[in-house]
């Protein structure tokens, strides 16, 4: 290839595949197709490319350079609760937070996409307005199951369902009966099986009505750790039956179930997990009476929880660190009244993901190599994108954020790029400082100038 048709990053810290920790490397980028075209394992400099302009050198020097973050649980809410979030909004949000790729949940928008129909609505909305890669997921709800295989020849990249009340009317929980319908029709297909693992076997609801609804406990109490080991003895049993149909649990937030999680792996089930940055960097004896900007379900547990879910994160049982980025209008949140009973339950974190789980990664000695296994390889596999995305690899999408690990920033309502400005990390002083995002070649932001041109993320179906 011509060396005016190159786009070249380099640094002293580059986290390729299969190295260890950052190395000097120079990654060569196509500037027609976006793609990497080598990696040289040493920090070159702009007279090694004499004909390039100085605009089509990025030296990052001691910046890291690692695979731009696949956030595989956003909801962008798009279209039909735009007020909470939308393509536009929430894809910025991302670019600023290194995040190249998201894949979007099919609830919370109106319609959701549960038919082919729904997801030509969610697909035409999203066209042209994305500044990072968007892939989506399909819905499985009481009675759709004849649109489950349509669905995956549209393009979907995997299937979410409910086994407890998701908060949205037009997206009902699912039984174990209309499971297994949909277990049948997944088979042999490429795709994935994910559960909200939260469900009730008739347990009466511990309401603790002589708490006030803005003490945290209140709300942690009413949904307790058995609603998903509850969930996830039916999901482990349901994929011992359908060996071939990969299911996987969103959001774990108790530690309880652990143990259940490494058996099923050990015994060899297809089955994966992530967790949230919220249930590894928030305790819930941290709570502020009222600041229901902390509400999210399954709920963020206590401290010895925490420290739980980063020794199974470490070990490998659970696979991947996501956002679930929820979020919603400020009066859904009850501000006024603090009410955690009825807020919305979500938390807003996308654009601050990958400094929030390096701030506390660091206090559990994990290194980069770790935060690129969680946040960018493990969850482009799950989604089917590992041919192209969630490493600096020759022939992959060129989706690369550069950051300072060592410096830190103080998060304030004026950097947060989503639609409502509101989230458990606000005023905190995080580690990890994004410089740039590049999607495909293409740098979609910098520091010094925000979010940057065109939207050009391409939806991935």
């Amino acid at each position: 290839m011509a060396l005016d048709d190159l786009f070249i990053i380099t640094s002293n810290k580059v986290l390729a595949l299969d190295s260890s920790l950052p190395s000097p490397a120079t990654i060569e980028i196509s500037k027609k197709n976006g793609h990497i075209v080598n990696v040289i394992p040493t920090k070159l400099s702009l007279k090694d490319y004499p004909s390039l302009a100085p605009t089509e050198f990025i030296d990052a020097g001691d910046d890291v350079v690692m695979p731009g973050i696949v956030d595989a649980h956003v909801h962008l809410n798009d279209p039909g609760r735009t007020a909470w979030e939308g393509f536009e909004s929430g894809t910025k949000a991302a670019a600023a937070g290194g995040v190249t790729t998201v894949i979007e949940m099919p609830l919370n928008s109106i319609p959701p996409t549960t038919t082919v129909a729904n997801f030509d609505i969610k697909r035409q909305t999203a066209t042209g307005r994305c500044w990072v890669d968007v892939g989506f997921y399909g819905g499985i709800i009481p009675g759709n199951q004849n649109e489950i295989v349509p669905l995956i020849k549209a393009g979907v990249r995997g299937f979410k369902c409910f086994l407890i009340e998701s908060g949205v009317d037009e997206f009902p929980c699912v039984n174990e009966t209309d499971a297994r319908r949909a277990f049948e029709k997944l088979q042999s297909q490429n795709t994935v099986f994910m559960f909200h693992a939260e469900m009730s076997n008739g347990e009466q609801a511990d309401d603790n009505e002589q708490i006030e609804s803005q003490n945290y406990q209140r709300f942690l109490l009413s949904r307790p750790p058995s609603l998903e080991l509850n969930a996830i003895k039916l999901i482990v049993q349901l994929t011992n039956e359908y060996k071939t149909v990969p299911t996987h649990i969103v959001h774990l937030s108790t530690a309880d179930a652990l143990d259940i999680i490494k058996k099923a792996k050990d015994d060899g089930l297809p089955l994966t997990v992530e967790t949230c940055f919220h249930y590894l960097c928030l305790s819930a004896e941290d709570i502020p009476a009222g600041h229901t900007e902390f509400k999210c379900c399954p709920p963020i547990r206590n401290e010895a929880n925490r420290q739980k879910l980063w020794q199974a994160l470490k070990d490998g049982i659970i696979d991947d660190v996501v956002s679930d980025h929820s979020p919603c209008t400020a009066n859904l949140k009850r501000f006024d009244e603090g009410d955690f009973i009825n807020a919305w339950g979500g938390i807003s974190t996308l654009q601050f993901g990958l400094p929030v789980l390096w701030t506390e990664a660091k206090k559990h000695g994990c290194n980069i190599n770790d935060l690129v296994k969680w946040l960018s390889r493990s969850p482009a596999k799950r989604v089917s994108l590992d041919d192209r995305k969630g490493a600096i690899k020759k022939g992959y999408d060129a989706d690369i954020v550069i950051w300072n690990p060592e410096e830190t920033f103080t998060v304030t309502r004026d950097i947060i790029q989503f639609k409502n400005k509101f989230t458990p990390y606000i005023h905190r002083t995080l580690h990890g400082v994004v410089k740039k995002t590049i999607l495909r070649g293409n740098v979609i932001y910098d520091s010094s100038h925000g979010v940057i041109g065109d939207p050009k993320g391409q939806l991935l179906i």
